[in-house]
């Protein structure tokens, strides 16, 4: 076992130099979601909120390396949210990738909104702050 001490190597995960933990979303987090889509008795073993965060991380990596290699072709270094949404529709998850679309266009929506209240305003208090991150949380779907 490699414990990748004093230096950078392959892995077996096919990330150079960072831990298969880092790359993962928290278990608390994906235990949490879990939890909402479930009945409320229901009971989650760590294994199976270990077993759906490696699914999740996986599925992550594999749209966003998807993304990252169109950025690559047209020589930009940045991945934005249509060109996840791109990866979705490439990938064939084109169930995901509509409603990601819908989510990407309701959220710069209100980027928008909250840009121009604060011009109006002129300043950027911590008000604003908690006002936006508030409104960030309203972008869903009923």
């Amino acid at each position: 076992m490699d414990d990748n001490i004093g230096g950078s190597s392959s892995n077996d995960n096919g990330y150079d130099g960072i831990k298969e933990q880092d790359r993962m979303l928290p278990i608390a987090n994906v235990g949490r979601l879990m939890k909402q889509i479930l009945p409320q008795n229901a009971k989650i073993s760590k294994e199976a909120k270990e077993t759906m965060q490696e699914c999740v991380s996986e599925f992550i990596s594999f749209v966003t390396s998807e993304a990252s290699e169109k950025c690559r072709k047209e020589r930009r270094k940045t991945v934005n949210g249509d060109d996840i949404c791109w990866a979705l529709t490439t990938l064939g998850f084109d169930d995901y990738a509509e409603p990601m679309r819908r989510y990407l266009h309701r959220y710069r929506e209100l980027e928008v909104d909250h840009h121009k209240v604060n011009q109006e305003r002129g300043n950027n208090s911590p008000q604003e702050k908690d006002e936006l991150y508030k409104l960030r949380n309203r972008v869903g779907f009923d």
